[in-house]
């Protein structure tokens, strides 16, 4: 297929690669920063353009991964955004992490231009996208999501439809209030193991073999431990994401103490200076009032 992929970060930069290597498709990409383009372009060949209209012109599916609403819009709105150059029948997958709102904006405003539209945020980080194991749920029409679910195949581990748009988006939402709570529980095990003077190796090492066991554990806990922070999710991108989550309680009712919480100890993380630690970063909290 021809396709065009919108956003080159952490994560748009390895899942445009996997489309042109593993998919064998005829990309052409968008970056904000033109520099970072060239350099996709540079390790993948394919093409670059200077505007998501240029980039979606004539392209079967457009990907687009960026930072939140505003940016979502930004790529696909007016006269330079992808929506302009997209030809009738063609396809908008959003992997962007933004509101259901947005989405079903969206998708109204494709739909009256004859364009299909899936919101499909994903999980799994920068090492999901790179290794090309990513967890995507995706909203939409099923006709739609069948044309592209095979293409997003192609850096995905699993890809499910979730309803109608918008549903994705709210199954990312769950992904982000579970990760909360889990990433604040584990801070507080390692911070209480590390003063009860256990032998922290040996304690993750057994109770990850039972029900305390999670791939945050599994991956993090060393480096939680030695106070390294330079891996996967930015702490600014988390309080992001909940700030969402818990907009959307408000609106349908859900009670989210918890993650609510963990949003106000990330807001801490931010004042020490962790703005782009990643989410494992709940422990300095702890290390420092403690």
């Amino acid at each position: 297929m021809k396709v065009a992929f919108l956003g080159l970060g952490v994560m748009g930069f390895p899942m445009a690669g996997h489309l042109a290597v593993r998919g064998g498709h005829e990309v052409t990409v968008y970056n904000r920063s033109a520099a970072k383009a060239q350099a996709w372009v540079g390790k993948y060949g394919n093409a670059s353009a200077p505007t998501p209209a240029q980039a979606a012109r004539d392209a079967d599916i457009v990907f687009a991964c960026v930072g939140n609403d505003d940016d979502l819009r930004s790529v696909t709105m007016g006269p330079d955004g992808a929506f302009s150059g997209m030809k009738k029948g063609a396809i908008f997958v959003d992997h962007t992490t933004a509101s259901a709102d947005v989405a079903r904006e969206l998708y109204e405003a494709a739909g009256k231009l004859g364009l299909g539209f899936v919101d499909a945020p994903v999980s799994g980080g920068q090492a999901g996208a790179e290794n090309g194991a990513l967890g995507v749920m995706c909203g939409g029409d099923p006709d739609v999501y069948t044309k592209a679910e095979p293409v997003i195949a192609h850096y995905a581990k699993a890809c499910q439809l979730m309803g109608p748009v918008g549903a994705g988006q709210l199954t990312k939402m769950v992904n982000q209030i579970c990760i909360a709570g889990l990433v604040q529980g584990l801070a507080e095990g390692i911070h209480f193991a590390k003063k009860a003077g256990l032998d922290l190796e040996k304690v993750v090492g057994v109770i990850s073999k039972g029900a305390a066991q999670s791939w945050q554990m599994e991956n993090r806990w060393k480096t939680m431990n030695e106070g390294k922070f330079e891996f996967g999710f930015a702490v600014d991108w988390m309080r992001k994401d909940l700030g969402i989550c818990l907009a959307t309680a408000r609106h349908n009712g859900a009670q989210l103490p918890v993650t609510a919480l963990v949003d106000q100890f990330y807001a801490d993380v931010q004042v020490m200076g962790g703005k782009r630690w990643d989410t494992s970063s709940l422990v300095a909290r702890l290390e420092r009032k403690g």
